[in-house]
C-alpha cells in the first residue's frame, strides 16, 4: 500500500447541488465570524495562505485532493459573499474558464458598487492582467491557467487564487497585494502542487539581470530579433517541457512590443499579445547574446495534503497547520448555521487532527 503521497486529479463534471448549496451557507457563516473577529484584510491573509486555504476547503466539505477544491470552494465564497452582511465591503470576482475572462468587467462593475476611487480600480485591473500574465508566460512550468478569482476589499485590499492544469495534474498559485509587491520578482505568497518541475521562471530573484536583458532586447526593431531567433534556432533545455519544440516568434507581436516601448519587465508582460513563446525567445537570446543567468527553479513550495507523514515531499508544517485549525474550529462554533452544519464541519476538522 502506497502511503505517504498525494495526488491532485483533474475530476471533470460539476459539484452537487446539495453540496454546493451547503458548502455557500457554511462559506456565509465562516467568513462572516472570521472578519468579524480579525478583520477583512486578515481574511484575505489567510485566503492567500495555502495551507489555510486547502483548510478552509476541507471544512466546507470538498474533496481534499480534487482539482475542484480550488475552483469549487472559490464559487462557494463568491456566491456566499453576495448574500452577506460584508457583500458591499468583499467581493469576489472572475471564476473558471469563460468567467474568469470577465474578470476585469467584473472588478469595474464591483468596484463602482462599493465606491472605490476610478484610480484604485484600474490598479486592481492591471495586478489581476499582471498577476495571470505572469503565471502564465513568466513563469513557464507547463500548467495553463483556467481559473482566476481576484478578491478586494472596499479599501482596495486584494488577493487572487488562481489555478492551472497540464494533462493530469492541476496547480494553484496564491497572490497577496501587500504594499511593496514585486509582480516579476518571488511574488507569490505560494504555489502548491503535487509535481515538481523544470521551468523557465523569469520571476525567480536570481533571473533579475535577464528580464532587464530581455526589456532592451524587446526595444530592438522587430527584423534584428528574427534574425537572432533564426540564427540560433532556440530551443528549450532537454529537462524543460517545451524541450522538443522549436521556438518561434512573431513579427506583429514583436512590433506591437516596440512601438509600446516598455520601460520595465511589467510592461512588457502587459503588452497584448505578449505570451510564452515571445517571453521564451527574448530570454534565450537575452543567455545567448548577454549571457544573463536564467531560472530553471520551481517556485512550488506546498503539496495539496500539506506535505507527507513520513516527510516527502517535505515535512508537515504543525504550527501552521494547528494555527489553521484552531481558527477554524473557533469560526465554526460560533458561526451562524443550524447545529447538524456546525457539527459535520467540526468532524472534518477533527479529522486532519488525527491526521
Amino acid at each position: 500500500m502506497l502511503r505517504g503521497t498525494t495526488d491532485l486529479p483533474l475530476h471533470y463534471g460539476s459539484s452537487p447541488r446539495w453540496l454546493f448549496d451547503r458548502m455557500k451557507k457554511l462559506a456565509k457563516a465562516l467568513t462572516e465570524i472570521l472578519i468579524l473577529e480579525y478583520g477583512k484584510k486578515t481574511f484575505l491573509e489567510r485566503l492567500s495562505d495555502p495551507y489555510w486555504f486547502q483548510c478552509f476547503a476541507c471544512s466546507l466539505g470538498f474533496d481534499w485532493h480534487s482539482s475542484g477544491t480550488t475552483t469549487v470552494t472559490l464559487a462557494a465564497l463568491k456566491e456566499a459573499l453576495k448574500e452577506s452582511e460584508f457583500s458591499q465591503e468583499l467581493v469576489v470576482c472572475g471564476g473558471k474558464g469563460k468567467t474568469s475572462r470577465k474578470t476585469p468587467e467584473e472588478i469595474r462593475e464591483n468596484a463602482e458598487k462599493i465606491n472605490l476611487s476610478d484610480k484604485k480600480t484600474e490598479e486592481l485591473v492591471r495586478a489581476s492582467r499582471l498577476a495571470a500574465k505572469v503565471d502564465n508566460a513568466a513563469l513557464q512550468d507547463g500548467f495553463s491557467l483556467y481559473h482566476h478569482s481576484f478578491i478586494f476589499t472596499s479599501e482596495g485590499f486584494w488577493c487572487i487564487i488562481q489555478q492551472g492544469m497540464n494533462d493530469r495534474w492541476a496547480r494553484r498559485y496564491h497572490w497577496l497585494g501587500k504594499q511593496d509587491l514585486d509582480f516579476v520578482n518571488e511574488p507569490h505568497t505560494g504555489i502548491i502542487s503535487d509535481t515538481l518541475v523544470r521551468p523557465l521562471n523569469m520571476v525567480a530573484k536570481e533571473a533579475e539581470e535577464a528580464r532587464k536583458a530581455s526589456v532592451e532586447l524587446a526595444k530592438e526593431k522587430p527584423f534584428f530579433l528574427e534574425k537572432e531567433v533564426k540564427k540560433h534556432r532556440l530551443v528549450m533545455q532537454k529537462e524543460h517541457y517545451m524541450q522538443t519544440k522549436e521556438i518561434k516568434i512573431s513579427r506583429k507581436i514583436l512590433e506591437k512590443i516596440y512601438n509600446s516601448n516598455p520601460q520595465n519587465y511589467e510592461e512588457l508582460l502587459l503588452v497584448e499579445g505578449t505570451g510564452p513563446t515571445t517571453i521564451r525567445a527574448l530570454a534565450l537570446l537575452s543567455n545567448l547574446i548577454y549571457g544573463t543567468e536564467l531560472s530553471w527553479r520551481d517556485p512550488c513550495k506546498y503539496a495539496f495534503a500539506h506535505g507527507g507523514k513520513d516527510g516527502w515531499p517535505y515535512p508537515v508544517n504543525k504550527k501552521q497547520y494547528d494555527k489553521s485549525i484552531e481558527i477554524l474550529q473557533h469560526a465554526i462554533k460560533n458561526a451562524k448555521i443550524g447545529n447538524k452544519e456546525r457539527l459535520e464541519a467540526l468532524k472534518r476538522i477533527k479529522h486532519f487532527i488525527s491526521w
